[in-house]
């Protein structure tokens, strides 16, 4: 029997072959956070990402998305509705494992409290900075650093926010 090879690509987009067999899921969660005709996005080296990530085992992902979210940025947020579910494969950062991501994206509401670093794990401390507020006409402009399309997740996303005027 034939060995099943994915690609799966590291931070810097270069690609490797793994085996599926060796590939490990992590499902993760992010959510997108829009004031006015701004996003937040978590700074990430010299790009950005979306606030968000790997939800632990026995943890309610609408909770991970929370304490991902609270921990990346400072603030507190309410999921409002699902905008998308995709999947990548990658080499983690942290542990250089190959991973079948499990990617889900929510509009988030309500913040409350302040954009701050404080809740940083150690080793966000080596590559992240306070999240900003990006406008969403420049998006295209900016580095991102995750595996779906951020442009079009935006876009996607902006487009309900102003329908239905999330607050």
């Amino acid at each position: 029997m034939k060995t099943k090879l994915v690609t799966c690509e590291d931070i810097n987009k270069k690609t490797f072959k793994v085996k599926a067999e060796e590939l490990s899921f992590r499902p993760s969660i992010y959510g997108l956070l829009f004031k006015g005709d701004k996003i937040l996005l978590s700074r990430q080296w010299d790009g950005y990402d979306f606030p968000g990530g790997g939800v632990k085992k026995g943890e309610p992902m609408l909770d991970a998305l929370k304490r991902e979210f609270w921990e990346e940025t400072g603030l507190q947020v309410t999921p409002a509705k699902l905008i998308t579910v995709t999947e990548n494969f990658f080499i983690s950062v942290e542990s250089h494992k190959s991973l079948h991501g499990i990617l889900i994206y929510y509009l988030c509401k309500s913040p409350k409290g302040e954009i701050s670093t404080k809740y940083f794990d150690t080793n966000e401390k080596t590559y992240m900075s306070a999240a900003q507020w990006i406008a969403v006409k420049d998006i295209k402009k900016i580095k991102f650093y995750n595996g779906v399309d951020s442009v079009k997740l935006i876009k996607q996303a902006y487009a309900i926010f102003k329908n239905k005027q999330l607050k």
